[in-house]
């Protein structure tokens, strides 16, 4: 493996995992987090919906991740990246609950060198759910279902600026290749 500057990311899948820079820019708003969230009923098989470009993304097609509370009180990740022509490639690691709110969560996949995870919104039944950072640098919206009603997705786009996300940014993540 090879180190990579602070501007840059592993180029694995899914889930920020720039090496320990990626923080809070002084200039941004602070970033409001999903209030009550429940940790068990977030666990399971998410499909990306939408995300804004990274390099560890990049040629990947069918992309999900999979949470599985620990017994320890961290999240085993498992994302998987799927490869037009069959073959996958996954990347598992954990992620850490913050003390405070349980929706500010650190994933690792190289420790000790983690990244913010922050659960901005899940549905009323957790059937999405809208993930960033505080630097702005990332941005996911997630479904149970490898499709998000139109309704949802042009709902969640609408808020993206309340949050400091720019909608433009966003790429659609091909489901069902």
């Amino acid at each position: 493996m090879r180190f990579l500057r602070c501007s840059s990311v592993l180029p694995v899948l899914m889930i920020p995992v720039s090496i320990a820079c990626v923080g809070a820019n002084s200039n941004l708003p602070a970033l409001d987090v999903a209030k009550n969230i429940d940790l068990s009923q977030y666990t399971g098989l998410w499909y990306e919906i939408a995300k804004y470009p990274v390099s560890f993304e990049q040629g990947c097609v069918n992309v999900t991740a999979e949470y599985t509370l620990r017994d320890d009180g961290t999240i085993r990740v498992l994302n998987t990246c799927g490869q037009e022509g069959g073959e996958s490639r996954t990347i598992e690691g954990f992620a850490t609950v913050g003390s405070d709110e349980p929706t500010k969560l650190t994933v690792y996949f190289f420790w000790p060198f983690g990244a913010p995870y922050w659960i901005l919104e899940v549905g009323d039944d957790y059937e999405y759910a809208v993930v960033g950072d505080p630097s702005r640098t990332y941005f996911w919206i997630l479904s149970r279902t490898p499709q998000l009603d139109d309704a949802t997705y042009q709902s969640i786009l609408a808020r993206m600026p309340d949050w400091g996300y720019d909608p433009a940014r966003l790429e659609l993540m091909p489901q069902g290749v």
